[in-house]
């Protein structure tokens, strides 16, 4: 079962560069400064590519989810105890897998306005929801007191992608700055399936690290329960 795990989670962090990757294909044959969501939007040349990038990253997270061991991930502090880290990083998979396809209108126009369309709305609205549930589980890993590595590794990936993310944001929101924002964007989204990336790596080497001993334990105990043979208890005769 182990092994199953590790394998899982390799594939996983697989998905996770390959769509990084394709992202990042996309980005540098487009002719023109755009954010990462335009690159899958309605008439665009990378708009295929956008929508196999997305899809690997969302099928990666959601194996990651469903792979982590169960308590390898301990949160501290009530609030980020309160949903499992699994359960938040599968809803952002799933809302990364519907903006994977249902991507936004030609030129990725916010949802307000003349120009407000509902594939817009839900598209924006997954992507904010993917992000914001990758970030959060970003710091529930960063609050993890066991795993200290991986625990500094995801804070310093929460504190860019919220700095980087609400600084394009911010700019996207203006209409101010569009070639830096898309810039910020892509960076942002790079930090964050960077940090996918190393997260199922991660929780991968420490799995099958972990296989041979919890397999030579479960032996050895079965093993004993065989060859064990109850001890002969010698008991007085009755006196009636």
């Amino acid at each position: 079962m182990t092994r199953a795990r590790a394998a899982a989670l390799t594939l996983a962090a697989a998905l996770a560069a390959a769509g990084l990757v394709l992202i990042w294909v996309a980005r540098l044959s487009a002719d023109r400064y755009l954010y990462v969501s335009e690159l899958g939007a309605a008439g665009e040349p990378t708009a295929d590519v956008f929508r196999w990038a997305m899809t690997a990253v969302a099928v990666g997270a959601a194996i990651t989810a469903l792979a982590l061991p169960a308590g390898v991930l301990t949160p501290r502090g009530r609030a980020l105890r309160a949903i499992p880290p699994a359960v938040v990083l599968l809803a952002a998979a799933a809302a990364f897998g519907l903006a994977s396809q249902v991507t936004c209108t030609r030129y990725c126009p916010l949802p307000v306005g003349p120009g407000f369309t509902w594939q817009d709305l839900v598209h924006t609205s997954a992507a904010v929801v993917g992000f914001a549930g990758a970030s959060w589980v970003m710091l529930q890993v960063a609050s993890d007191a066991r795993l200290k590595r991986l625990a500094r590794f995801s804070l310093v990936a929460a504190l860019a992608v919220a700095l980087i993310a609400a600084t394009g944001g911010i700019l996207s929101l203006l209409r101010f700055g569009t070639e830096v924002g898309g810039l910020l964007e892509l960076v942002a989204t790079t930090v964050a399936l960077t940090w996918l990336v190393g997260l199922s790596l991660f929780l991968a080497i420490e799995t099958a690290s972990a296989s041979p001993v919890e397999e030579s334990r479960t032996n050895e105990a079965v093993g004993h329960v065989r060859h064990s043979t109850p001890e002969r208890v010698d008991l007085p005769p009755a006196v009636y």
